[in-house]
C-alpha cells in the first residue's frame, strides 16, 4: 500500500505543476522585454542605400577635383622646368662672352691706333693676353702645359715618341697646349714622349 502511494507521488506533482497558473515576470524580464521592444520598435537611424549612393558620389566628386588640381600643378612644373632648361641651354656662354667684351675691345683699340711702334704694338698684345687668361681663369677654362710631366692619356694626346734621356712616357715637347674646363678635357694638349732607348 505504500509503495502505491510513494509510486504515485510524481505523477501528482506534474499534474499540479501543470494546473499552476504562469508564474508572473519579474523585474529583471520586464526591463530585457522593454529593451528588445525599444530595440525592435524603435526609427531606423541606417543611411538609405539612395543616401549612401549619394555620399560616395560627392566623395567621387572631390577626389576627382584633387586629382585635377594635382595634375595641372604636374604639368605647370614640367612647363616650368623646361622653359627653364631651355633659357639655361640658350645664354648659357652669356658670362664668358661678357669676359671676352674687353679682349675685343682692346684688340680692336690696337689696330685703331695709328703710327704704333713694334714695342707698342708688343706691349698692346701682351696686355690682351693677359685679359684673355683672366677671362679664361674667371670660367674656370684651365691651360695644360704638361711639359716634362708623365704622359696621362685621359690629357694629352701623343704625336710621336722619340728616344731621349728622359724616362719612357715622359712629355718631352709640347706642340700644342692642352684645355680643361672644371677639369674636364674640352682639348687635348698634343704632346711627344720618350721612349726607352734601344739596346
Amino acid at each position: 500500500m505504500q509503495e502505491k502511494d510513494q509510486a504515485a507521488t510524481p505523477q501528482n506533482e506534474l499534474e499540479e505543476l501543470v494546473a499552476q497558473p504562469a508564474s508572473e515576470p519579474s523585474a529583471a524580464d520586464e526591463t530585457h522585454s522593454s529593451e528588445d521592444a525599444s530595440v525592435t520598435e524603435g526609427p531606423d537611424v541606417s543611411p538609405s542605400q539612395v543616401e549612401l549612393l549619394r555620399i560616395a558620389e560627392l566623395k567621387a566628386a572631390e577626389h576627382h577635383d584633387a586629382w585635377l588640381r594635382a595634375k595641372a600643378e604636374t604639368e605647370n612644373v614640367r612647363r616650368r622646368a623646361q622653359e627653364d632648361i631651355a633659357k639655361a641651354s640658350k645664354f648659357a656662354g652669356e658670362k664668358f662672352a661678357g669676359a671676352m667684351l674687353p679682349v675685343k675691345d682692346s684688340l680692336e683699340a690696337a689696330l685703331a691706333a695709328d703710327n704704333q711702334t713694334l714695342e707698342k704694338l708688343r706691349e698692346g698684345v701682351e696686355l690682351t693676353l693677359k685679359q684673355l687668361v683672366a677671362a679664361f681663369e674667371s670660367q674656370g677654362l684651365a691651360e695644360e702645359n704638361p711639359l716634362d710631366q708623365r704622359f696621362d692619356p685621359n690629357r694629352h694626346q701623343a704625336i710621336s715618341a722619340i728616344e731621349a734621356d728622359a724616362e719612357p712616357n715622359t712629355v718631352i715637347n709640347v706642340l700644342q697646349k692642352g684645355y680643361l674646363l672644371n677639369e674636364r678635357v674640352i682639348r687635348p694638349a698634343m704632346v711627344v714622349v720618350s721612349k726607352g732607348k734601344s739596346a
